[in-house]
């Protein structure tokens, strides 16, 4: 009788934890952590303190699943509508709001000291920036007002890589700025894309999502002039900034290629889901892959194993 009851309790103690993991979001946080290490490694130009890495992606976690926990507080009402979201653990009655602003001041808290401590300031401002754009700014102010929600909500997500940026050198400079913009630019196709995919939803709840207020044809267009913004502003980090080389080059060529040619082929059938799907994984996978080859470029066995190529292939030529 006794194991039985340790066991009960020892399961319902894995369903709360479980429940508070949930209310950060976890499948989003990854995506931002990856930003922030593309950002460190070219801000590093490829020899990253490793204590440093985890402090600051620890942080970020930890910002981020603040964030995305005040977000799921605020958005109960609509949560409890929608049938994606219904199983969360606020509108399902798992968790109180009460005891999930509790503990989403507390990764706030610890989310700041660590990268205050043992980063440096600056990037722990800049987290919990991302904190209040996202709450403020994007749930409160434009997510149920606006068709520009996702466009200037768009910056909240972009953060991340002036966080990883200033925990390596301090400051932000141009470079710093580009990435912000990459990201920032890249957020609507991929979320548009998305929203296509569940705008019953949003129409249910009335959020303005531009799907829904403007209808899929003058979204994929939107989607379609994104796209093409997001992959040129990759160029510039190879120039004239000249923060990356060859191997970036090749990456971002490759992979804009592939971007552009799904944003094309559903700007030529908008109504199509399984291309907005498509589309909308694929963005996912794009910029994983694209901060992965700016690690991978600015690495400086890379930059060795590139010039010894050129050396034997010059070598043969003579």
């Amino acid at each position: 009788m006794i194991e039985t009851n340790v066991s009960k309790q020892h399961e319902s103690f894995l369903q709360v934890l479980q429940s508070y993991y949930q209310l950060t979001k976890p499948r989003i946080i990854p995506l931002l952590l990856i930003t922030t290490a593309g950002s460190m490694w070219i801000a590093a130009k490829g020899q990253v303190d490793p204590m440093l890495l985890l402090v600051t992606l620890s942080g970020g976690t930890l910002a981020a699943a603040s964030a995305q926990t005040i977000n799921c507080i605020y958005d109960r009402d609509i949560d409890y509508e929608m049938e994606r979201t219904r199983h969360r653990p606020i509108p399902s009655g798992r968790i109180q709001s009460r005891d999930a602003l509790i503990f989403a001041i507390a990764l706030a808290v610890i989310s700041f000291s660590l990268l205050s401590v043992f980063a440096n300031l600056l990037a722990a401002l800049l987290a919990m920036a991302g904190i209040g754009f996202y709450v403020l700014i994007y749930t409160h102010w434009l997510k149920r007002h606006s068709t520009l929600n996702i466009v200037i909500g768009g910056a909240a997500g972009a953060i991340p890589t002036l966080v990883g940026w200033a925990a390596v050198t301090g400051d932000l400079s141009w470079t710093a700025w580009l990435l912000f913009t990459i990201v920032f630019l890249w957020t609507p196709p991929h979320f548009w894309a998305l929203a296509l995919m569940i705008r019953d939803d949003y129409a249910k709840v009335g959020v303005p999502m531009l799907p829904v207020v403007a209808g899929n044809s003058a979204t994929v267009q939107q989607i379609w002039w994104y796209t093409l913004l997001t992959v040129a502003a990759t160029f510039i980090l190879v120039y004239p900034l000249q923060q990356t080389g060859f191997v970036y080059g090749a990456i971002a060529l490759y992979l804009g290629g592939v971007f552009i040619y799904k944003a094309w082929q559903l700007l030529r059938d908008p109504s199509d889901r399984n291309l907005a799907r498509g589309l909308f994984l694929y963005s996912i996978s794009y910029m994983m892959l694209l901060c992965l080859g700016m690690v991978v470029d600015s690495l400086p066995l890379t930059h060795h194993a590139i010039s010894f190529v050129v050396s034997q292939f010059i070598w043969c030529e003579s």
